[in-house]
């Protein structure tokens, strides 16, 4: 199973292995490594451009570095849902693990392992994988609309990093 969705000269893919409880999207972004991997771990750049571009995020805490944690709440209209996690292992502009969890389903964790490559000329590609307990949780997070959340929110990443130096 997979999906591609066409954003500016990069795309987002979306996969699911027929075979495991998994689901790995990878990105290419015009900008340097430094920069997307601040993106990802400082708190009000995290807020500018995670998830899609109706929803307001408001971080509660992201104390990014291995042992930390993080948790935020995302809401569009007068819905308002919540998520933690912690940080496994941050190694800078190289990876992040960390774990996920809906409060709606804390049964539900995954664990979440991204990756960082520096394609040279400024160019970054991120390679993320989700791990959960079944093949079910996984279609339930794929039927869920989550590839709205994640393609918009690459856009609006994309329109951050050139402010970034």
């Amino acid at each position: 199973m997979s999906t591609s969705q066409q954003t500016g000269r990069n795309q987002t893919r979306i996969e699911a292995d027929p075979n495991l409880p998994t689901i790995t999207i990878t990105r290419e972004f015009d900008a340097p490594v430094e920069n997307v991997f601040r993106a990802h771990t400082e708190a009000d750049l995290v807020a500018e451009w995670l998830g899609p571009r109706d929803t307001r995020m408001q971080i509660d805490l992201f104390d990014c570095r291995t042992g930390g944690a993080w948790r935020y709440s995302a809401g569009a209209g007068e819905e308002t849902v919540n998520f933690y996690g912690s940080f496994h292992e941050v190694r800078p502009n190289e990876r992040i693990v960390q774990t996920f969890t809906f409060d709606g389903y804390p049964d539900g964790v995954s664990l979440e392992t991204m990756t960082f490559e520096d394609l040279g000329a400024g160019r970054t590609r991120i390679t993320g994988t989700s791990l959960v307990d079944s093949l079910e949780s996984r279609d339930m997070i794929l039927a869920s609309g989550m590839e709205v959340g994640v393609v918009e929110g690459y856009e609006q990443l994309d329109e951050l990093l050139p402010t970034l130096s």
